[in-house]
């Protein structure tokens, strides 16, 4: 496999870092932008809401992997359960507004992509970043 730059980067503990606060700075940004009155609504019409959270929650989830130094499992299973109570964290807020609502099958859908994006991760980055420790040690 050839050499892959964003491998070499995803070692670097400043790199998992970044990703592990990227991840907390955009849950709190769908936090913020679901609780302003009308936004969900008007994205709602370009993104279905269980695309949007499929996406969301996936990218969170990977952003989380990367970000933990840990083992392979503790990373898969640290990243889902994080992303997890965010989707729990994210429902539990909306069911204050009275424009927005708690729905258990959004949460569903976050715990389902988050599950994806974990097990594409625990096959995927072992290999990625295998070929980085292959490249630096040639």
């Amino acid at each position: 496999m050839a050499y892959l730059p964003l491998a070499a980067k995803i070692l670097e503990p400043r790199f998992q870092a970044l990703c592990y606060r990227s991840a907390l700075l955009i849950y709190a940004l769908i936090l913020v932008v679901g609780s302003i009155p009308g936004a969900r609504h008007g994205i709602g019409e370009y993104v279905p809401g269980d695309v949007l959270h499929s996406l969301a929650y996936s990218g969170l989830t990977v952003l989380l992997f990367i970000g933990k130094g840990v083992d392979l499992g503790g990373r898969t299973i640290s990243a889902v359960l994080m992303a997890a109570a965010m989707g729990a964290g994210d429902e539990f807020v909306q069911s204050f507004l009275p424009y927005r609502g708690a729905s258990l099958f959004d949460w569903l859908v976050d715990i389902t992509a988050s599950l994806v994006a974990a097990a594409a991760m625990y096959i995927v980055y072992p290999r990625v970043t295998h070929s980085a420790t292959q490249t630096h040690a040639s």
